[in-house]
């Protein structure tokens, strides 16, 4: 198998709706490099609160995902892939360092003054960045607010477009994004929710005054993208807000959540409204994939792009979004901020034509913190020292026989009294409160809803667990178990 590279350096782009041209002068030549000469493009497209069940491909009966069950035909789905843990920020610092929650700099939802990367915490992008490639955020960030270290662009991201806080993210018709460290301003007219928390006012737009959806924005900026790589090759990170309900809409008489200007093929249905924008918005994301994929074959650069879809945690129950209409849990119990596997087993779904074989299925168990080791392992570069990171390159090739295993993946979440929890082969045990709590134990092959606790028949495999669980939580003094949730982001 070919050493593939990832990412490089990305021309800045301007304009508030659409990206301006580049002046590189590559754009838009003919490579000059064959196919297997070249490393590697990876895009890397994350839903926000999309359960396992969403898609048809996972079972879902309501809702139509076309794009996303063909993007699973042609390439290979997994079964067993975790996110880095059950809410937003924490999850996506998980992906981005490759250390799990027990290491991981940000833990939790929070203020702008712990919720930040630093300096000295590295990235994929700044892994990707250092061996010369181009590197991209689209989207959502929350791993860094204005004024603190924590920024795309000062932690690997060449380029960035979209969303630096993450209730900022929750308004799907915000009044301004940021490119780079620069506010665009857009034309929704926002009026500002009762109160604001973790470092910023959000807000709601009346169906009148929503203009520009930010989703439209991030699709389209993904397409340009990919048009203007040129040859270097590139690191695509496109991090949706959909279907991730807008918390603040709860605080007036006048709106629901679940933000989107036209329900589509769901507006005549007998739902709730709630529902029909639910489902239009996971639609919505499955139209966006599809350009995307379409242009990188339009480009010719869909046979040396690796791509990866998935959701940065569980289903949630937010401005007025009820899962179980959906079952968006699948097979799976529990949401958005539970630990079973509902809350943070995702869909996952690799392509590439010419790379991942087609129509495979994979029960590889994997997590978010293996992009890392993974972004090294193609582009030919050491990992860091000291990660919580297995590369699953090997088998999106075909090479499952050369695919290393982790011995256990382990989870924490902060809020609702604290909870750990680890995925061991067949098993998955939960502990609540950290440290202190009984150890539940569960065969999520046999009973996937993790109802039927096994602990005392496996005395074992609990003391086994117990001392990974001990040596995998390094403490930190920003994050404490709280007993609530925290802002319900």
């Amino acid at each position: 198998m070919n050493s593939y590279s990832l990412i490089g350096r990305l021309c800045l782009l301007a304009g508030a709706v659409s990206l301006a041209a580049c002046s590189q002068s590559t754009i838009n030549e003919p490579a000059s490099e064959t196919s297997a000469d070249k490393p590697l493009n990876i895009v890397w497209i994350m839903a926000d609160d999309m359960g396992y069940g969403d898609l048809g491909v996972y079972g879902q009966q309501k809702i139509q995902t076309p794009n996303l069950d063909e993007m699973a035909q042609q390439g290979m789905k997994f079964t067993d892939f975790y996110a880095g843990t059950t809410v937003c920020a924490p999850s996506r610092s998980v992906l981005m360092t490759g250390l799990h929650m027990g290491h991981t700099p940000v833990r939790g939802n929070a203020d702008k003054t712990i919720q930040t990367l630093v300096p000295d915490d590295f990235t994929v992008a700044e892994l990707l960045q250092d061996a010369g490639y181009q590197t991209a955020l689209i989207g959502k960030w929350g791993l860094g607010d204005d004024g603190n270290t924590g920024l795309p662009n000062d932690q690997g991201f060449d380029y960035f477009f979209g969303y630096l806080n993450q209730v900022h993210a929750h308004n799907h018709y915000p009044d301004f994004l940021w490119r780079n460290k620069e506010k665009v301003p857009l034309p929704n007219v926002v009026e500002p929710a009762p109160f604001g928390y973790m470092s910023f006012h959000g807000g709601v737009v009346r169906p009148e005054n929503r203009k520009v959806n930010s989703s439209d924005l991030f699709y389209q900026e993904s397409v340009e993208f990919i048009q203007n790589a040129g040859e270097k090759p590139f690191f695509l990170y496109v991090s949706l807000t959909s279907p991730h309900a807008n918390n603040e809409a709860e605080k007036v008489d006048w709106a629901h959540g679940m933000e989107i200007d036209d329900y589509g093929q769901y507006a005549d249905l007998d739902w709730p409204e709630p529902a029909k924008g639910y489902a239009a918005m996971v639609s919505r994301i499955d139209e966006g994939v599809g350009q995307i994929l379409d242009t990188l074959e339009q480009q010719g650069l869909a046979e040396n792009t690796l791509v990866i879809f998935t959701s940065d945690n569980g289903p949630h129950e937010e401005g007025g979004n009820d899962p179980y209409f959906f079952n968006s849990s699948g097979p799976f119990s529990g949401t958005k901020r539970a630990l079973t596997d509902g809350g943070i087993r995702m869909p996952f779904i690799a392509w590439g034509p010419g790379i991942v074989p087609a129509g495979k299925v994979s029960d590889h168990i994997g997590y978010f913190g293996d992009l890392m080791a993974t972004a090294a392992e193609a582009a030919g570069v050491e990992a860091p020292a000291n990660l919580d990171s297995v590369s699953f390159l090997p088998v999106v090739t075909g090479q499952e026989e050369a695919q290393q295993q982790h011995e256990m993946l382990y989870f924490e979440f902060y809020e609702m009294g604290g909870i750990q929890a680890v995925r061991y082969g067949d098993y998955k045990a939960i502990r609540t409160p950290f440290h202190t709590g009984p150890i539940q134990l569960f065969n999520v092959v046999d009973d996937p809803k993790e109802q039927l606790d096994i602990a005392g028949q496996n005395p074992e495999i609990v003391a086994r667990i117990a001392t990974f669980m001990d040596k995998a939580h390094v403490p930190d003094p920003r994050w404490t178990p709280s007993a609530g949730a925290a802002g319900r982001d």
